[in-house]
């Protein structure tokens, strides 16, 4: 990962964890806690991709294994996200534009879900009991309602961020794109890879033609005219 993700990557987990914590948590809502922590981390897995969103989630997983008040093995969550944000990053676009919102919703349905299932099978594995009595099919239900609930308000904005922060000139490709940018088409070029030149007009003559609407292109063809007389 380059150096702009993994600074913007820290500060939006950090900030997702300590509002989780401090906000979130103290609502006492009944079955699980929204997690905006699993919000960010879709929301950077599907702009920077499934290798992104593993690093991002693991990194994002142990900083909520080690933060108080946790109260599970460390690892634990670090290992679920690690998961999750790469199954998540294979839902971004080759084109790197998302056409409707239809996609990230399901992604943070199945997310939600997914993200409780392992969390539970986890901790059974390693003798984790905590939270069995409030019952699985409740936490998975309130989980995918409140994360719901929650996306359309984070996840665009994770993702806008991503994808500004993301266009650095110093990756610009030699295409004039940026590397894989989200807002490009497979070319990498922000506004895609479809020519503005209509076809059979080459890049002289559009220059000309832009040349026309302030008035020089009169003149340069005098000029040009006069030079070849």
């Amino acid at each position: 990962m380059r150096l702009n993700r993994i600074l913007l990557s820290t500060v939006l987990v950090v900030i997702a964890m300590v509002a989780q914590v401090s906000v979130l948590a103290r609502l006492h809502l009944p079955g699980a806690v929204p997690d905006l922590l699993l919000l960010t981390v879709l929301g950077l897995a599907i702009t920077y991709g499934h290798v992104g969103g593993c690093l991002v989630g693991f990194f994002a997983g142990l900083l909520a294994d080690i933060a108080p008040p946790a109260d599970h093995a460390v690892g634990r969550y670090a290992l679920v996200l690690s998961v999750i944000g790469y199954a998540a990053g294979l839902a971004k676009p080759e084109s790197g534009q998302l056409r409707t919102a239809a996609g990230p919703m399901m992604v943070v349905i199945c997310a939600a879900i997914g993200t409780t299932l392992l969390y539970a099978g986890v901790g059974s594995l390693v003798g984790d009991t905590n939270g069995a009595h409030v019952g699985l099919g409740k936490l998975v239900f309130t989980a995918a309602v409140y994360d719901l609930l929650l996306a359309p308000f984070i996840v665009p904005l994770v993702m806008a961020l991503a994808r500004h922060f993301d266009h650095d000139p110093v990756t610009e490709d030699s295409a004039g794109g940026f590397g894989g940018g989200f807002g490009g088409g497979s070319g990498g070029g922000f506004g895609g890879t479809r020519s503005r030149l209509r076809p059979g007009r080459s890049s002289v003559a559009s220059s000309r033609g832009m040349f026309s609407r302030t008035g020089r292109l009169v003149k340069g063809n005098s000029l040009v005219r006069g030079a070849r007389r």
